[in-house]
């Protein structure tokens, strides 16, 4: 009860201080509502892209990933810093010179209207009916594992799951639909200190469990018992091998942090450009320290279970129940399975128990080792990491929305106050549909991998557009369209229907991604070689003067002076991700 006491405080102060720094600000005209005004210091927008990014999708399932396959997870964070270090120096400075407000624009800007049409329905479709229901999802149960909710409540856990889901999805709702991108960077930062302090404090505990009081003794007890668990690069058998780290890994990092709506949004908002990249390098130096909260608690919860230490009988037989009930469901869809032999039935049901391991250990891990009154402070920040994953991906397809749609082609002469009333109006409905698919996800394999597997589905399209867009004059917008198509097409029919396309199902996913990233940059560029772009004189004679589209246009709505470490701290941060990557590699 202390917890859930704790719990509850935590998150309404975040509510109150949140209220209190945006109180008066204005948010009813779209820069205000969807942009925070342009006025976001480096400490927010570095907050807010972390807070943004980690949730229980992070939390949850890289500690999960981890549990299983060890420290090789850590791709998806140490590789971001680099990625973000692309996005200081390459693209934020076109995309602010632009004064744009959303990704579409800028590609409506480079190559036609249909493009921006088509790259809206791509985010706005993969946002609604992939990635909030499993912001959801994840946080709602890690929420119930953190707060041992069954326990306390003794309700079933799928009445647990639902509940959860609709009481974060309807705070989220609030701060999004409601205070704007203001109100959810703010709280992104508050936040973001308390699941900082508290993810660093669980690992610190959790090492001292394993190595009876000291820490150190801890981490070395970990390394000599499980060796393989402490390697950067990963082998064929794991989520991670290490060929993919050049194919699919870095094109879907490069993608997240370069290009996804959800993203950019925070940094479109800077109120400078070199606010702007001064938040982006700090919000890599955190991301290559995250594994410190997101894999090495994974690989102590696999320690702490191998030694029985970790789950109690009553949690294992919960298990166990819930990987009987996901075989009879199996044997229902096929009935082939229920004429296997008792070895192999025996070989499935270890198969999903481990994995139903894996997404526990880590809210089990977080009971065991905090105090309880820790754990509702902690719940809270989780909380709050949930909640600003979930109302900035809800935000940004809003923007998506109102401005690229609404304003643009439904209602030109719509007002400002008429734009944000949509904008709210289609929230709720969005919010409405990602609260109900949410609970239908439970019983997925890795929710952390299917997460990266589908956001692949749009990844590659749009990034091949974007980059092909940005640094390249006479491709014509034909081939970005033809390009967004085919590619989502593609990925498509090798996802959900591998038999039709034969050798490519084959092939390791992240590869495959990265060959349909080359491929589309590849078409493009044939297409812009054969029938290019016609440019107007004095669009050639602006191209030869400012190449690279980076001078203060007259749109551009902030200061364009860009910060002068830039270049320094990215070089010295990409090196930092390679000693990482070489320390441990062997």
């Amino acid at each position: 009860m202390l917890a859930l006491v704790s719990f509850v405080f935590f998150t309404g102060l975040v509510g109150a201080l949140t209220y209190w720094l945006t109180r008066g600000r204005e948010i009813e005209t779209a820069v205000g509502y969807f942009l925070a005004g342009r006025s976001l210091s480096a400490g927010v927008v570095a907050g807010s892209l972390l807070l943004t990014n980690l949730s229980t999708e992070q939390l949850v399932g890289l500690n999960g990933s981890a549990f299983a396959d060890g420290l090789c997870v850590m791709a998806w964070e140490v590789i971001a810093g680099v990625s973000l270090v692309m996005l200081a120096i390459f693209f934020l400075p076109r995309y602010l010179a632009k004064g744009v407000t959303t990704i579409p624009e800028f590609l409506a800007g480079r190559f036609d209207d249909t493009t921006r049409i088509l790259t809206n329905l791509i985010f706005v479709a993969a946002y609604t009916l992939l990635l909030l229901p499993i912001i959801l999802y994840t946080g709602a149960t890690g929420l119930i594992d953190i707060l041992d909710l069954q326990a306390l409540t003794e309700l079933k856990r799928t009445t647990l799951l639902w509940g959860a889901v609709w009481l974060i999805g309807t705070l989220g709702s609030i701060y999004a639909i409601f205070g704007g991108l203001r109100s959810v960077a703010i709280s992104d930062t508050l936040n973001g200190f308390g699941l900082l302090v508290g993810g660093v404090l669980i690992a610190y505990l959790a090492l001292e469990k394993v190595g009876g009081g000291e820490a150190w003794t801890g981490l070395t007890t970990l390394r000599e018992a499980h060796p393989e668990k402490f390697r950067s690069l990963g082998t064929a058998d794991t989520s991670v091998p290490w060929p993919t780290l050049a194919t699919g890994v870095l094109l879907l990092n490069l993608f997240y942090w370069t290009t996804n709506q959800q993203i950019i949004q925070r940094t479109l908002a800077a109120r400078s450009l070199a606010e702007g990249q001064k938040g982006v390098l700090l919000a890599a130096c955190f991301k290559i320290m995250a594994p410190l909260i997101l894999v090495l608690p994974g690989i102590i919860a696999f320690h702490l279970d191998s030694r029985g230490e970790l789950f109690n009988s009553l949690q294992l037989a919960d298990f166990a129940e819930q990987v009987d009930q996901a075989f009879v469901r199996e044997v229902a869809a096929d009935p082939t399975l229920g004429g296997l032999p008792a070895e192999r039935v025996e070989q499935w049901k270890s198969e999903r128990l481990f994995q139903t391991k894996q997404d526990k250990g880590y809210g089990t891990l977080v009971s065991a080792v905090l105090p309880k009154w820790l754990t509702g402070f902690f719940a809270a920040a989780i909380v709050g990491a949930i909640l600003s994953s979930f109302n900035s991906v809800l935000n940004s397809v809003v923007t998506l929305v109102s401005l690229d749609a609404y304003r643009k082609y439904l209602r030109p002469q719509a007002t400002e106050h008429q734009t944000v009333r949509v904008g709210r109006i289609f929230g709720t409905t969005v919010a409405l549909a990602a609260m109900t698919i949410a609970p239908l996800l439970a019983g997925q394999d890795s929710i952390f991998g299917y997460l990266q597997k589908m956001n692949g589905l749009y990844a590659a399209p749009i990034f091949a557009v974007v980059l092909v867009g940005m640094f390249t004059r006479r491709v014509p917008a034909i081939a970005a369209n033809l390009a967004l198509v085919l590619g989502v097409a593609t990925i498509a029919t090798v996802y959900f229907a591998p038999t039709v396309v034969g050798p490519l199902a084959r092939i390791n996913g992240f590869h495959f991604l990265g060959l349909v990233f080359v491929g589309l940059v590849g078409l493009m560029l044939l297409i812009g070689r054969l029938a290019p772009r016609a440019l107007p004189a004095a669009s050639v004679a602006a191209g030869e003067a400012d190449p690279d589209g980076l001078r203060a246009a007259a749109d551009s709505a902030v200061p364009l002076e860009p910060w002068r470490w830039t270049l320094p701290a990215g070089g010295l941060l990409v090196a930092i991700v390679i000693g990482i990557y070489a320390w441990f590699a062997f």
